[in-house]
């Protein structure tokens, strides 16, 4: 047998080569390069003869030392032990990247219905059996949904007012009490080595950042007399319109209030060009889903996620 080459590209000249297999994230990655998303150095191939036997790439916010997670990790379905061989290029590119103690958490997309359809449920077996084999565990499945041409904007019930944000400790305290009883796997997650304000902090100061749309747009939904409901960011990321967060405080649930602050937040995104918004939610997180899906967000894909010990 051919000797195995495992190495990271040399720069995006190598781009043909890893794209020698396929995955939807494919159009991303020169422009990932481009603005620091990506590193040569995040990207890994596993080759013998110049044949793309695996492939392993990580992303990161643009310009972060670190990866953030895993997010492409592909076989070639003729070779006998690509197992083996994928095992070894993960392995070795978490030793070069300093991250063995702490892996990045996996993700893999999927299209709506995957489980009806065997090409893509042996694709996920073959690439989730090597990261179970390397310690990782499930922890969650998405749906991801979308709004999109064609939807009317949606129109304001009346039942709330909106206002932005009055500061940063306001933000904080809500996104806190919002916590209480939360059915988002990643929070509970986060929630079982820190306390909700340490949670919510990571959120505001950590994820928040990072988007480039307006704080303007940042909303807090509340009753005629001024009493606070819920929030949602709508906003953009380095791809999409994304509302990336909404939720509704613990005392309020039951009403509604999230069809309110979701048509809210499209309103916001639909007026400053929006044709297309995208939002993501836990499967198991059944009142979030339906919501989406009443407010014109069917499911247009899932997403699984893995995690490893030590990852943060």
């Amino acid at each position: 047998m051919s000797h195995l080459i495992i190495r990271p590209l040399s720069g995006p000249n190598d781009l043909p080569l890893f794209n020698q297999l396929n995955y939807v994230l494919d159009d991303e990655y020169a422009d990932d390069l481009q603005h620091a998303r990506r590193r040569p150095e995040w990207m890994w191939l596993a080759l013998r003869d110049d044949h793309l036997v695996a492939r392993a790439a990580w992303w990161g916010r643009a310009g972060a030392e670190r990866p953030l997670l895993m997010d492409v990790l592909d076989l070639d379905p003729t070779t006998a032990d690509r197992h083996v061989v994928a095992s070894e290029l993960v392995r070795s590119a978490l030793a070069a990247m300093d991250l063995t103690a702490a892996p990045p958490e996996y993700g893999r997309y999927l299209q709506a219905g995957w489980r009806n359809d065997p090409a893509q449920t042996r694709e996920l077996t073959e690439r989730t059996a090597v990261i179970e084999h390397l310690g990782g565990r499930r922890l969650v499945e998405r749906l991801r949904l979308q709004w999109g041409p064609g939807t009317t904007s949606p129109s304001d019930s009346g039942r709330l007012t909106f206002r932005r944000p009055e500061g940063h400790g306001e933000l904080l305290d809500l996104l806190t009490r919002v916590l209480e009883g939360t059915l988002d796997e990643h929070s509970r997650a986060e929630l079982q080595t820190g306390s909700p304000r340490d949670v919510a902090t990571e959120q505001l100061d950590g994820e928040f950042p990072t988007y480039r749309g307006s704080r303007d747009w940042w909303a807090i939904g509340c009753l005629p007399r001024g009493e606070p409901v819920g929030l949602v960011i709508p906003t953009r990321n380095d791809y999409n319109s994304i509302i990336a967060y909404v939720g509704v405080l613990p005392g309020h649930r039951g009403h509604g209030y999230i069809d309110d602050l979701l048509d809210h937040g499209t309103r916001v995104l639909a007026d400053a060009g929006a044709s297309i918004i995208k939002a993501s939610t836990d499967c198991a997180n059944t009142p979030m889903a339906a919501a989406f899906h009443r407010r014109g967000y069917p499911t247009t894909g899932e997403e699984i996620d893995y995690v490893f010990p030590g990852s943060s």
